[in-house]
């Protein structure tokens, strides 16, 4: 049993949030660059038709999609999400956005300076206001608003329900300054990431109290301080309306009004040919619907080659014609009622593609990245040595092309957990772990003591999709029984030498085989189909192939396997390893002595098996591996919806690069809704994808994420954000250390070194960056994938000012 959190009073509360849609788990992408190489890798530029604001037209109406009605307006509380974000992020101010490289970058709309005037003997940090900011009712921003937050952020009176404190609590009073527009802010201890703090900044009418605080900002802004403020709220229409604030200061508003409307992801595509949204984030299916939209547009109105009807092909027109119009009437009725089906859909479909061409695709990079998780907390990956094979049995560039190539975007494997390609501090640092190696992943898993012939058929764990395994292979064995049966049956009524009796034999065998054929074909079908999705079940390493052959059938000499030599060299080779990527040359030379708080559970440390020890035969041959009876098989959880085909690819590949050194896996397909909650959360998993946004203050939102879980009094696991339950000591103590450290340059140092050792730890391996994919009215500017940067809201307008509200206002 584990516990998500820690007890009040030294819960260190997270500012990150995973992102936890099937629409953001679904289509994974890029960033980073080879190994060791330092802060030398770009990140994809974002992608907004940038426009001069002289250039954009005053007023109309601009309808945005997310996902979801938000269910909170307040920021800091646990079920605060993206829309959350995207919409206060328009109302409120925030001090720090970040750029376009990732990192914070000033606010002079809010700001006129901000920075650290005392270090000794203690931290205190000097904000200066811009005078022209006010709320929307006419009162200054100020001290006041600072103070207010920081009392209900800081954890300290339990009255008010926030889901994160991280560096509020480090605060030790808040003082105005020469007047109101100064806020001196002084800190008990020191605080690198201090411009993560009042971000976004509410008024001190919203966190005053613990009632306005925990309610009053769920479903409204009374006072906003940004260059819109709220208009309206409507849960029936699924709309949250924005309009300009007649008080904002800076660059006026270019839009009128902005509307977020709340689309599902599978409606986006009709949404947008029916004209009831600019701007919205799409999938690869619909990206290629636009693509095909604006190629078609140039095709002289010849017939689409795509779409309903498309695979037609002229024989099967002229069947379907001579049907329509034969003698039969039932089938003729038929085959009219199925050309009208197929002749309204190809129209309809028509009418979407040439709405489709007023958009425009446009690509960058989210700042998030995906990754495979392995649940280190029990069974075959609570040994290290285990997650070692299992990472470098991976080949990450092949995962990465297999999502990103297809895009158009760069397909690199990420190298970090903690900065993405781009960002100050990037550095490759998987070189802590190793690279793809087969052979070394095979002799990993021999020091761990997984060998051919070490585990006995079993049945698939005692799962809710394995159960339904269990229930279908005992109908199988039910139905051999009775062929058996029926084969005894017939022994008896022939005696075998008429020549009628062999004829009738060979045919019954014949047509055996065909129908054993037919269900081969129909078990190596998509897992995707209705029978794999029902059962939710499919265990890679077992489905008998052909060339596999019978583990019975191996000498037994053939599978002893030499042992570890000592634990130390595992240690060694592990240090010198996340030394060496981290850069700690002092560290390396004395590698040798290994920390006793590295030291994990299961096994040695170490990125290497021991050498000389001999590495198993392809598993291609053999099958999956074993021990004490049990064969190493893993759950792999993944989701189920239908936005979740690209994610589901990419955990089908991964299967079959893990049966190829003999690791088996139970893929398990679980619905959208409850695969982060009642799966990752919980840990009830042993691989699993999903993504985790990426930071400008690595060294506040990375450590709960990778913090070591610890265990609680009543003997459960408390795991924070740490959803794979691997952590070491040492990670923990260089989180601490950087987040105090006020050199920058120095913190950064200090997080190569981290990640250095997270990837030593291998609990996380990340794979790409996610891509960003928004379809945009062709002639919106200051808009579209925005990459790393935060959106400039009053910008935002159309370049044409007779396409001012439209496509989208045409229909209501």
């Amino acid at each position: 049993m584990t516990h998500l959190g820690a007890p009040r009073g030294t819960v260190r509360k997270r500012r990150s949030l995973a992102l936890l849609t099937a629409g953001v788990l679904t289509i994974p992408a890029l960033a980073g660059c080879s190994s060791d190489s330092e802060q030398t890798s770009r990140g994809v530029p974002q992608d907004i038709a940038p426009a001069a604001r002289d250039r954009v037209a005053d007023g109309s109406t601009v309808n945005w999609a997310v996902d979801a009605m938000p269910t909170t307006l307040n920021a800091f509380q646990a079920d605060a999400d993206s829309a959350t974000t995207r919409i206060t992020g328009a109302l409120l101010p925030t001090l720090f956005p970040m750029d376009a490289t990732g990192q914070p970058k000033l606010n002079p709309d809010y700001l006129e300076s901000a920075k650290i005037i005392e270090r000794e003997p203690k931290q205190v940090v000097l904000y200066k206001l811009n005078q022209q900011a006010v709320w929307s009712d006419g009162r200054e921003i100020g001290a006041p608003d600072f103070v207010a937050q920081w009392r209900a952020l800081s954890g300290k009176d339990s009255a008010f329900w926030t889901a994160r404190n991280s560096g509020y609590e480090r605060i030790q009073k808040i003082e105005r300054g020469a007047d109101d527009l100064q806020v001196r802010v002084t800190f008990a201890k020191p605080y690198a990431d201090w411009r993560s703090l009042f971000s976004p900044l509410y008024p001190k009418e919203v966190t005053g109290s613990p009632d306005t605080f925990n309610d009053g900002a769920r479903t409204t802004l009374k006072n906003t301080a940004g260059p819109f403020q709220l208009k309206s709220v409507s849960k029936a229409k699924g709309t949250v309306t924005l309009t300009r604030n007649p008080r904002w200061w800076g660059d006026k508003a270019k839009l009128d009004t902005l509307v977020f409307r709340a689309v599902a992801p599978k409606d986006r595509t009709k949404a947008l040919a029916d004209g009831t949204v600019h701007i919205t984030d799409v999938d690869s299916t619909t990206a290629n619907r636009i693509a095909l939209a604006l190629r078609d547009g140039n095709n002289g109105g010849q017939p689409l080659t795509h779409g309903p009807g498309a695979d037609l092909t002229p024989a099967d027109a002229l069947r379907s014609w001579a049907l329509a119009n034969g003698s039969d009437e039932e089938q003729a009725e038929i085959a009219r009622a199925a050309r009208e089906k197929t002749r309204k859909a190809v129209a309809a479909y028509g009418t979407e593609q040439k709405a489709l061409r007023g958009y425009a695709v446009r690509k960058s990079l989210e700042p998030a990245y995906t990754q495979l998780a392995l649940n280190g907390e029990s069974g075959p990956l609570a040994d290290d040595r285990v997650r070692r094979a299992v990472a470098r049995a991976l080949d990450r560039q092949e995962l990465a092309e297999t999502v990103l190539k297809p895009l158009g975007l760069p397909a690199k494997p990420l190298g970090s957990h903690l900065a993405l390609a781009g960002q100050p501090g990037y550095k490759d640092g998987s070189g802590a772990l190793g690279d793809q190696n087969t052979e070394e992943a095979q002799a990993l898993l021999a020091d761990a003591g997984w060998t051919r012939g070490g585990g006995a058929a079993e049945k698939p764990k005692d799962t809710k999709a394995g159960s339904e395994a269990e229930k279908k292979g005992e109908k199988e064995d039910g139905g051999k029984k009775e062929t058996d049966k029926a084969e005894d049956k017939d022994e008896k009524k022939t005696d075998g030498t008429g020549a009628d009796a062999d004829k009738k034999t060979e045919d019954k065998e014949e047509k055996a085989g065909d129908e054993e054929e037919k269900s081969d074909r129909a078990a190596g079908g998509s897992d995707d189909s209705a029978a794999s999705r029902a059962e939710g079940l499919y265990i890679v390493g077992q489905d008998n192939k052909p060339g596999a052959r019978p583990a019975q059938g191996l000498d037994a000499s053939s599978a002893v396997l030499s042992p570890s030599r000592t634990a130390a060299v595992h240690s060694l080779a592990l240090l010198r390893q996340a030394h060496a990527v981290s850069g700690d040359t002092a560290a390396a030379d004395t590698a040798a002595r290994v920390s006793a708080q590295d030291k994990q559970s299961g096994g040695a440390p170490g990125a290497y098996a021991p050498m000389g020890t001999a590495a198993p035969a392809p598993a291609s041959v053999n099958g999956p591996l074993g021990k004490d009876g049990k064969t190493l098989t893993l759950r792999f959880v993944l989701p189920s919806g239908p936005g979740s085909q690209s994610l589901r690819g990419v955990g089908e590949r991964i299967a079959t690069m893990l049966e190829k050194i003999g690791i088996g896996t139970e893929i398990t397909k679980v619905p959208d809704e409850s695969y982060f909650k009642d799966h990752i959360a919980s840990g009830d998993y042993d691989l699993a994808l999903y993504s985790w946004p990426a930071t400008a203050y690595p060294a506040t939102d990375g450590r709960p994420i990778y913090a070591k879980p610890e265990p609680a009094t009543d003997g459960s696991l408390l795991v924070e954000q740490n959803y794979t339950r691997v952590g070491t000591d040492h990670i923990d103590q260089l989180f601490d250390q950087a987040v105090a450290e006020l050199d920058e340059k120095a913190a950064r140092e200090l997080m190569k070194q981290a990640d250095a050792r997270i990837w030593a730890a291998a609990g996380s391996i990340p794979l790409f960056q996610r891509p960003q994919l928004v379809a945009v009215d062709k002639k919106l500017a200051n808009v579209g994938a925005f990459g790393f940067a935060a959106p400039r809201y009053q910008d935002i307008g159309f370049t044409d000012r007779q396409a001012a509200g439209s496509p989208a206002d045409r229909k209501k």
